[in-house]
């Protein structure tokens, strides 16, 4: 062994072929830590004074090659000042630099997932091997950044101006065809074979059969356009890429901006070049609150895991009800390898429930996400049912049937004479108090919500209520099963709406106080959307369904009336009663039209504005900050009593439920984070200048405290 290290080894082979094994020690998988740059460094002037070497393949010895940059230790250097974090990427740069000026060919042996600082590795030796399972990318602009270690400056050389745009822009990750059609990669082959290919790429050099050194000539040369080429080649991109990212999000303009000006310097000048740029975004608001996003995630993954932990696996499934949300669960749960029983009282209930099934299988299939024969095999794993016949075996039952306390009461206590003594029942309740569900219940021990959001196959957020009597098996089995499924499980405790419909609705109430006050609801969603929100808060209610917010509403009220009742009716009220329910009917606030493709296309309706007249009591002149602020400051403060109330664990799982249930805009990091960001004593002096509204716009004590404090809910974390 030439160089052993905790993270890389070095040896040598008879045929003089040098093998760079990354191996982390300690991990599941390969990433750049501090130690595992530092020995990659030490690793490389190891190789460079060895004797007779025929070349070097970098390989992995964990089933993928580098997953990318440590995050939890790569934020600090967040916190450097500008010279110190530019200074931290140029040892990095250093390395990288060594690798491909290295006087023998290079091999990347791409085992497994290479993404970011892994991919880049992978950039800087000449030839790339890539088992047809692995992923490649470059998805830093998802955390508000761009490749730091040379992505911007290899990756155009290697595949074009156009196509290095769309990994970098796009963030995404690139199967091992998309890879070798784009030409990021040279070769594809099964996973057991790439070192064997990897060795043999070398041996074709040794042979003279493939000149490394033209190639590398060609990789660092310049990118050479004529004045009108390079214009019109950026300014295309900038439109494509301009239109998706918005104005929230300036990492993918400003990589195409450093790719612009790097693809005609020389190495050393543009590496200074991608340097600036990252270390701008680096220190932005934007990265802050998107790295703080991916941590969050991190921790609320763990904290699901510690709840999970010793649970039975769920063998078999059911869900009760066979409607869109029915089949959307069943699905969800067949796809991703469990068998579900799916139960209906009506017929024409259970076609529809499979026909949503096998309508978003054969969408994975005609995408190229799944095969005809797994996704027939999923079809086949969901068994509809009439009657209770084979419930006996069932490990966890999903309640799933119309929204109403007493129907849901019945259903749940006839189910429980139909299951097993261990079996758990869970209910897909948007709003209903789980303690109020159980009380009819023989084993409420056994019982708690598992709350789906609509539609199951993309929202990734389920959240898990624990009632008063619920067991912490019936919370572990019931995470376990969300895992299962590719959800992200957030458990929270019992009250009215939980911790997103509760959050939700004061939002909602901001917006019904708006249009009493004689608002454009238009004008509102346009606001709201070009804030960050996916859908403005006429457009989500249309999403939700105006029948569905209407019973909402009467339990939020209910639940807390001292703020979440409203005097009159209100605009929820008056198209609830006039039956406008949004797409499920075609006609909400806006009416609907399905495209070609099926989706529902939203289309302005003249008549809803006499409509929705009899609700307007006022005239109120707005801003588009006195709009913000009316959404947001309710959502906020409810967003903080429920943590204050230990509905919601943490923080971080307060902000990523929103995040992942309602599209909070993920820019400003959540809802805590953006108070955060905003300062306690700003946001309360906000709040303030709208306190004759009420209640809803009144900030806690506790929050009046921290601001004096200046005190945050997250600290000095990023």
């Amino acid at each position: 062994m030439i160089f052993e290290g905790k993270a890389v080894k070095v040896s040598q082979l008879e045929t003089g072929v040098v093998l760079v094994t990354l191996d982390l020690q300690g991990e599941s998988v390969n990433k750049f830590n501090l130690l595992t740059l530092q020995e990659l460094g030490e690793a490389v002037k190891a190789v460079k004074t060895l004797p007779n070497v025929a070349g070097v393949v970098f390989n992995s010895a964990k089933d993928v090659f580098v997953v990318g940059a440590d995050i939890t230790e790569f934020t600090t250097w967040f916190t450097l000042d500008d010279n110190e974090l530019a200074d931290k990427l140029r040892e990095v740069h250093k390395t990288f630099n060594e690798i491909a000026d290295l006087p023998y060919p290079t091999v990347a042996a791409i085992n497994g997932i290479a993404l970011g600082g892994g991919f880049e590795l992978c950039l800087a030796c000449d030839y790339r091997v890539m088992a047809d399972s692995a992923k490649v990318g470059l998805p830093e602009t998802q955390l508000g950044i761009y490749p730091g270690w040379g992505g911007t400056i290899r990756l155009p050389r290697l595949i074009g101006v156009d196509n290095a745009c769309e990994w970098i822009c796009g963030a995404g990750q690139k199967r091992s065809a998309d890879a070798l059609k784009d030409g990021a990669v040279d070769a594809v082959v099964a996973q057991d074979n790439v070192l064997e290919s990897s060795l043999h790429l070398i041996q074709q050099v040794v042979d003279g059969k493939l000149k490394y050194q033209q190639r590398r000539q060609e990789n660092n040369a310049n990118m050479v356009f004529s004045p009108i080429e390079k214009m019109m080649i950026f300014e295309s991109v900038r439109g494509v890429v301009g239109a998706k990212a918005g104005k929230h999000y300036p990492a993918p303009m400003v990589a195409i901006k450093t790719i612009e000006k790097v693809i005609g310097q020389t190495r050393e000048k543009a590496i200074e070049t991608e340097i600036a740029g990252f270390v701008k975004l680096a220190k932005g608001p934007v990265a802050k609150a998107l790295v703080g996003l991916f941590l969050k995630d991190q921790q609320i993954k763990k904290t699901a895991g510690q709840f999970s932990k010793g649970a039975e696996r769920v063998k078999q499934a059911a869900v009760l009800g066979a409607g869109i949300m029915g089949g959307g669960v069943a699905y969800q749960s067949s796809s991703k390898g469990t068998p579900i029983i799916m139960k209906d009282i009506r017929n024409e209930a259970l076609e529809l429930g499979l026909s949503e099934a096998n309508k978003l299988l054969g969408g994975q299939v005609s995408r190229g996400r799944m095969t005809a024969e797994k996704a027939m095999k999923a079809l086949n794993g969901i068994t509809p049912a009439l009657s209770y016949g084979e419930f006996d075996h069932v490990d966890l039952v999903v309640e799933a049937v119309v929204e109403n306390v007493n129907v849901k009461k019945a259903v749940l206590a006839e189910t429980e004479n139909h299951i097993s003594a261990d079996t758990i029942l869970t209910s897909n309740t948007s709003t209903i108090s789980i303690t109020e569900l159980a009380k009819n219940l023989q084993r409420p021990e056994n019982f708690c919500g598992m709350h789906f959001f609509n539609p199951v196959h993309r929202m990734p957020l389920v959240e898990v209520i624990r009632g008063e009597k619920t067991s912490d098996a019936a919370i572990a089995r019931t995470v376990s099963y969300a895992q299962a499924m590719g959800k992200t499980p957030i458990v929270v405790n019992d009250c009215p709406g939980f911790l997103v419909n509760r959050v939700l609705f004061p939002y909602f109430g901001g917006f019904s106080a708006m249009m009493k006050e004689g608002a454009d609801f238009q004008i509102i969603d346009k606001v709201m959307e070009k804030f960050g929100w996916p859908m403005g808060p006429a457009y989500l209610l249309d999403v939700v369904g105006l029948d569905t917010a209407f019973h909402a509403d009467e339990v939020m009220a209910k639940g807390f009336p001292d703020r979440m009742q409203h005097e009159g009716i209100n605009v929820i009220d008056k198209l609830f009663e006039v039956e406008r329910f949004g797409q499920k009917n075609q006609k909400g606030f806006y009416r609907y039209e399905n495209d070609r493709k099926g989706k529902p296309k939203k289309i302005f309706d003249a008549e809803i504005h006499s409509i929705l007249a009899p609700t307007v009591v006022s005239k109120t002149e707005l801003t588009e900050e006195d709009i913000i602020a009316r959404m947001m400051i309710p959502l906020c403060i409810e967003t903080v009593r429920c943590v204050e109330e230990g509905i919601v664990g943490s923080p971080a799982e307060a902000d990523m439920g929103l995040i992942y249930g309602i599209g909070f805009p993920p820019y400003l990091g959540g809802a805590l984070h953006y108070l955060d960001q905003m300062g306690l004593q700003a946001f309360c002096d906000l709040a303030d200048r709208f306190s004759h509204l009420g209640k809803l716009y009144e900030p806690t004590t506790k929050m009046r405290a921290m601001a004096q404090n200046n005190d945050t809910y997250y600290g000095s974390a990023v």
